[in-house]
């Protein structure tokens, strides 16, 4: 496990040598935060197509979800745990709060490594991602009435040659960002955080991403 342990190091000194940034305040909007699981063994990932790399970042892995099909928004789509911010809950506590009542992973405070940019939504949601360590993850359970399933995406799922995937979207000034995984997609915002994770936790580049565009269902 040396090489993984090196890894966490690695993803929380880049994070400490980065300051997230806010959106203003000019508008009021929903709160929410998501987490960002990193698992340091990719086992059970149940995916097509996947490159087969031997060292860390074929080992290491993203907690990511596909949504509940009977939900009302973003039905059956990747997503990484999340919901909105309780009254009284930091961003960390929220986040760590739906680990917990997502995939049945229960973390504590001191596996929380920092935070990425904030990422406005355009329905209206300002979310909040958190990087936690979560070491094995070897018991995680999908909660039926949010989550369809729960992957482990090894992280050189989002290292590969043909990602990011920037498109054009019309009546938009900025490109659509997508992150392919298997044979699949990954659209923003769950897209975006997932390139900036890779950009500044695991290359130490500052890149920005809150101003790629959404899917345009997503525009509600």
């Amino acid at each position: 496990m040396r090489r993984d342990r090196r890894l966490k190091d690695i993803i929380e000194a880049n994070l400490h040598g980065f300051a997230p940034s806010e959106p203003d305040g000019a508008q009021p909007r929903m709160a929410a935060a998501v987490a960002l699981a990193v698992a340091d063994e990719g086992f059970g990932a149940a995916l097509e197509g996947l490159p087969q790399h031997e060292h860390w970042s074929r080992r290491a892995a993203v907690i990511l979800t596909r949504r509940s099909v009977r939900l009302r928004t973003h039905a059956g789509q990747w997503a990484l745990p999340g919901g909105r911010i309780d009254a009284g809950e930091s961003p960390e506590q929220a986040a760590l709060r739906e680990l917990a009542e997502e995939v049945d992973l229960r973390l504590e405070a001191g596996t929380i490594l920092g935070r990425l940019d904030d990422f406005v939504t355009r329905s209206g949601f300002v979310i909040t991602p958190v990087v936690v360590w979560a070491g094995s993850a070897r018991r995680l359970a999908p909660n039926p009435g949010e989550v369809h399933s729960v992957h482990r995406v090894p992280l050189a799922e989002f290292l590969r040659a043909d990602s990011p995937v920037l498109l054009p979207v019309e009546g938009s000034p900025h490109p659509l960002l997508r992150m392919p995984v298997g044979n699949d997609w990954i659209a923003a915002p769950t897209a975006a955080i997932l390139y900036q994770f890779c950009e500044v936790c695991l290359a130490g580049r500052h890149t920005r991403v809150a101003h790629f565009e959404q899917p345009v269902f997503a525009w509600k």
